[in-house]
């Protein structure tokens, strides 16, 4: 086997200088990340940004959104990548949508937006201008709790709760859709919503006693 090196390996042409070796790219790479983590801001030469490309970076695009949420207007000047889940829990004030993956994998975030089910931690907040979100908080009726509410209690559907506000949305809109036709319909509509304490059984009696109700 040949242990010549490729051409682009060998040495630099005439009048350019060395590249560095791995060793001394790691060290070199070390001291800068102990600079800044040791002079708590950036250290000189640690990024090749121009003055105008550090400045597209820190001024993130921005827009206004209005949304009804349970039932009331509100507008915000937002950065574009805030999700509807940021939005409601960091701006608005309504932390009952909880965040859980933060992937769209377990369904806390829950929310219904113009009548459908959507993860609110995978929905950016500028694409939803005009559309009515419910979450958690505008399902009761003041002191009155909402009937899928009541089946939770009645039913003691729930432990630590954490999942509880994504359970009970996806059931409204599991029921609101007509996917209450039997106990295996119910629970392939909701799979998207994990209990990590293992209510299942006793979520899908709250879905369906709450249907029956309808």
């Amino acid at each position: 086997m040949s242990t010549e090196l490729p051409e682009s390996y060998g040495p630099p042409p005439e009048g350019q200088p060395s590249p560095p070796s791995r060793r001394t790219f790691i060290a070199t790479t070390t001291a800068v990340g102990g600079a800044v983590v040791a002079g708590g801001g950036l250290a000189a030469g640690a990024f090749p940004f121009t003055a105008e490309e550090a400045d597209a970076v820190e001024a993130a695009p921005s827009g206004r959104v209005s949304l009804t949420v349970n039932g009331e207007r509100h507008t915000a000047e937002i950065d574009n990548r805030t999700s509807l889940l940021d939005l409601l829990r960091e701006q608005f004030g309504l932390p009952g949508t909880k965040k859980g993956c933060n992937a769209g994998a377990c369904g806390a975030c829950t929310v219904l937006v113009d009548g459908r089910r959507v993860n609110s931690c995978l929905t950016l907040a500028v694409r939803l201008d005009g559309a009515e979100v419910t979450s958690i908080e505008g399902l009761a009726d003041g002191d009155e709790l909402h009937p899928l509410q009541r089946a939770f209690v009645e039913q003691d559907a729930f432990q630590c709760g954490f999942c509880t506000p994504g359970q009970i949305m996806s059931g409204v809109g599991c029921i609101e859709e007509g996917h209450t036709g039997s106990h295996e319909e119910i629970r392939e509509w909701m799979s998207g919503n994990i209990c990590r304490c293992g209510c299942y059984v006793k979520i899908v009696r709250a879905v369906e006693q709450t249907a029956r109700g309808k």
